[in-house]
């Protein structure tokens, strides 16, 4: 079945471009020129990935990003301006899984969309044996990619079950997060080590009673992050 792809951006020739080369690729696209339309496209249709602009008219990608994120975990991509990098903490913040710096190229647009949905892909496809994790009171389905603590659902994105998923099958070995980066984001990822600070501090705010006060995922300071196998 073809991946199906929303390109929101409120420059035309942008998004003809995009979906052009996505759709030789046989991909399926939709698109949007506004946030409101984007964030109607993305209530009413399930897409595999957005490809989401920071400036756009009517409400911007932060925004929409924060409301899709209050219904869906599809992975989202943000297109921010070159150099600032406020946008892409912002954007990571939101609940974005990855950002492009504009200008780009399309082929690095065509590798990055691809490679988040291999990683995606490959999260769903997991051995029977190892499809549900239970450690004390978490439990993660890697088939279903679904998370529940104290038997609550929790809603994450699609990095963030990467990441912990991850952390909770490797319990008590510490990663750098500079592996983080090369391991969960699967491959020369443009960015720096924020981009693992921002998920991890976020995924805590889900997870955690006291993110303060971790009691799944730790830190070890001067060295990276590992999750604390529950007994």
């Amino acid at each position: 079945m073809a991946k199906k792809v929303l390109v929101v951006d409120d420059e035309k020739l942008i998004v003809k471009g995009i979906r052009f080369s996505l759709e030789q690729d046989g991909m399926e696209v939709e698109c949007a020129y506004d946030g409101e339309a984007a964030l109607r496209l993305a209530s009413e249709n399930e897409y595999d990935l957005i490809l989401l602009d920071i400036m756009l008219p009517k409400m911007d990608g932060f925004e929409v990003c924060q409301h899709i994120r209050e219904f869906s975990s599809v992975p989202i991509v943000m297109l921010t301006a070159k150099g600032d990098d406020m946008d892409k903490i912002l954007g990571l913040e939101y609940g974005a899984d990855d950002y492009i710096t504009k200008p780009f190229n399309i082929l690095e647009v065509k590798a990055r969309i691809k490679a988040i949905m291999r990683r995606v892909s490959a999260g769903s496809v997991k051995p029977e044996k190892s499809s549900v994790i239970e450690n004390g009171d978490l439990k993660m389905d890697c088939e279903s990619r679904r998370l529940f603590v104290k038997g609550r659902e929790i809603n994450l994105t699609a990095k963030e079950f990467d990441l912990l998923e991850l952390l909770v099958t490797n319990p008590n070995k510490v990663y750098s997060r500079e592996r983080l980066l090369s391991l969960v984001w699967g491959y020369e990822y443009p960015g720096d080590v924020r981009t693992v600070d921002v998920h991890v501090r976020r995924m805590r705010e889900k997870i955690e009673s006291n993110p303060s006060e971790p009691k799944y995922v730790h830190t070890k300071w001067g060295v990276g992050y590992y999750y604390q196998g529950q007994v």
